[in-house]
């Protein structure tokens, strides 16, 4: 977290020197009480070290506090989730936000650990390569979980000709499923992971174009999950580097929203795609339009593809026995929600279908509002099709979930 400690500190020093009302400092607080539940379906049988029947478990108490002061050009904010994880048989207290910021006209600062997310998509990520907890995901929390918060100093300038944030950050990488929960497909594989020391630079200019809204994005990054290579008969797994460039935009059409990402994936390690370990160099893309199409209901469609560079590269680097993927990797996902009972009770079915695999991901759901402060969703995680393909690999999985949450 040393961007958060340099801008602390220079925010202690800086506010030292200047007339502090303690009344303008109070704390807003909030919270919530959540008991979320993920059971096991199929019968399947499961490993020993993994946690079958109930994968998912756990009581969840977040305390959130805000701030500010000195005209409101200072800020704070915490989000502390204290949790009892009954599947693991674990408590942890998680620090899902800590910042401090400082607001003038001309530019924002935010020094802390923050939730970041940038691009137009709809759980799909190009240009968004800061860090996702892809295990609560798939259990079923809810959608604010799968995002981890970054270690960083962002900035926000505001000139005449765009909206510029610029993220300086300590690397973080994604939370993958693992065996503790998940029952996966092939050997287990205990590896020493090497993770990045360097900070990591981003860059997003955007602006509106009439009323369509347009971003471009550089990155100097890591891939935030391992390449994993066996020496000497030791499995060791490292964040290769990576360079992302992207664009989007988005904007109104015919009585709808017509979204459009695209970003190359620079695989600094791998330009020459010779290392089956590393990923190949990729451009990225996707189209997406959603809309209502009646009262309280609303539909959104998105097509993405991945393409891989030197693939015939890829091919013959690839070790005997091991799954081969496709040049051109395609999914499409389809999104519908719709409110009852004044907008109390609300329906959802979002679903990923692999194109190029054969495969796919259904999360339908059904949420209930009792009341301003305490709600209830019910769902279920579903994986089907072909067992080498990235939803299919999760077969074993599919769990019916449930959340209680009361907020105050």
């Amino acid at each position: 977290m040393r961007p958060f400690f340099f801008g602390l500190l220079y925010t202690l020093t800086w506010s030292a020197s200047t007339p502090i009302n303690a009344a303008d400092w109070q704390p807003e607080m909030h919270g919530f009480l959540q008991a979320h539940g993920a059971s096991r379906m199929g019968g399947v049988e499961c490993p020993a070290q993994t946690a079958c029947d109930w994968p998912y478990n756990e009581q969840r108490f977040q305390l959130k506090l805000e701030g500010s002061g000195l005209e409101v050009s200072l800020g704070y904010a915490a989000k502390l989730d204290l949790v009892n994880d009954a599947a693991l048989g674990d408590s942890d207290l998680d620090t899902r936000e800590l910042y401090v910021d400082y607001n003038t006209e001309r530019f924002t600062v935010r020094a802390g650990r923050q939730v970041v997310t940038w691009g137009v998509a709809d759980l799909l990520f190009i240009n968004d390569t800061f860090p996702k907890d892809w295990v609560a995901f798939f259990d079923g929390l809810p959608l604010e979980y799968l995002k981890l918060g970054s270690d960083a100093l962002r900035i926000e300038l505001f000139p005449e000709f765009a909206d510029l944030q610029v993220m300086l950050a300590d690397f973080r990488k994604d939370s993958l499923p693992d065996r503790d929960r998940f029952i996966l497909p092939g050997p287990a594989i205990s590896a020493d992971l090497d993770e990045p020391s360097e900070l990591e630079a981003s860059l997003r200019a955007s602006r509106y174009f009439g009323s369509w809204d347009g971003a471009i994005y550089l990155s100097r990054t890591h891939y935030s999950a391992p390449a994993l290579s066996q020496i000497a008969g030791q499995w060791h797994g490292e964040f290769p580097r990576l360079n992302a460039y992207g664009a989007s935009l988005s904007g109104p059409l015919w009585n709808g929203v017509l979204s459009l990402e695209a970003g190359y994936y620079d695989s600094v390690e791998d330009r020459n795609g010779t290392d089956h370990a590393v990923e190949n160099s990729q451009t990225r893309f996707f189209v997406a339009y959603s809309r209502q199409i009646a009262e309280d209901t609303t539909l959104g469609i998105q097509g993405y593809a991945e393409w891989m560079y030197d693939y015939d590269a890829y091919r013959r680097a690839l070790p005997a026995g091991m799954p081969e993927r496709d040049e051109l990797r395609t999914v499409a996902t389809f999104r519908f929600t719709q409110f009852h009972l004044h907008q109390t009770l609300r329906l959802s079915l979002f679903a990923f279908w692999g194109g190029s695999e054969g495969d796919g991901y259904l999360i339908p759901s059904v949420r209930y509002a009792f009341s301003d402060d305490l709600w209830g969703e019910v769902g279920a995680n579903l994986f089907v099709g072909d067992r080498n393909g990235q939803f299919g690999a999760l077969g074993d999985n599919d769990n019916i979930y449930a959340t209680l949450r009361y907020a105050f």
